[in-house]
């Protein structure tokens, strides 16, 4: 579901409005997922991490606000770098998934603390192929480790909180192989940031941004 553009349409932005208003469609409910039991050991000042967890412009916007976080840019996972582009990932056959590309000082925040934040209140990891109002594989739960150590945490993390029963339905949050990462369009980038007041931001990814700040203090930065 595409969720813009052109920007001066505004029946888009009515439509927003509209699917984002509709109860079936509500912003995902953030839970305080627990502290995961194993974390990856500190190496080096900077360290890149990719998570997909429906609309980019959510993700960034969330990311952007942690502490420790250098630089969140949104972009596209899972597929050839020939089909990252926004028009051909929307039809969800290129492999893709809209992503997030979180560069990170892994001596304030590491690994781990990231994947409680993207559990807690960036995606809804029981929702197949869908978050928010969008649906489609493009808009998947999904990792992407960059190291073989960001898998092992990724994969222990998502079994404690199966364990934990943290969710009323089973996780399905993938753990993907790495195939390279593909920034989005220029327009993508920062969107929440500088269009806080457009509909689907407001309705489906500012709820996100204050559930960070409600549940991780420690965490957030302005």
């Amino acid at each position: 579901m595409s969720r813009i553009l052109p920007f001066a349409a505004a029946l888009a932005a009515g439509g927003a409005l509209f699917f984002g208003l509709m109860p079936s469609f509500a912003a995902e409910t953030a839970v305080n997922a627990p502290r995961p039991t194993l974390i990856e050991p500190v190496s080096g000042h900077r360290e890149t991490a990719i998570f997909a967890g429906g609309c980019f412009w959510g993700v960034q916007g969330v990311f952007s606000h942690v502490k420790g976080v250098m630089s969140a840019t949104s972009g596209y996972a899972g597929g050839k770098g020939s089909t990252a582009q926004y028009e051909d990932v929307s039809t969800g056959t290129t492999g893709h998934a809209e992503s997030v590309k979180v560069v990170f000082d892994p001596a304030r925040v590491n690994y781990a603390d990231l994947l409680r934040i993207y559990f807690s209140v960036v995606a809804d990891p029981t929702r197949l192929n869908a978050q928010g109002p969008d649906h489609g594989p493009q808009y998947r739960s999904a990792l992407f480790p960059q190291s073989p150590a960001q898998a092992k945490v990724a994969e222990t993390y998502i079994a404690q909180l199966t364990a934990a029963h943290v969710y009323p339905r089973p996780i399905v949050t993938r753990i993907e192989t790495a195939r390279g990462f593909f920034p989005a369009e220029s327009y993508h980038q920062d969107f929440m940031a500088k269009n806080p007041d457009y509909p689907y931001i407001v309705i489906n990814d500012r709820p996100k941004v204050e559930a960070l700040k409600r549940l991780f203090p420690m965490s957030w930065k302005a």
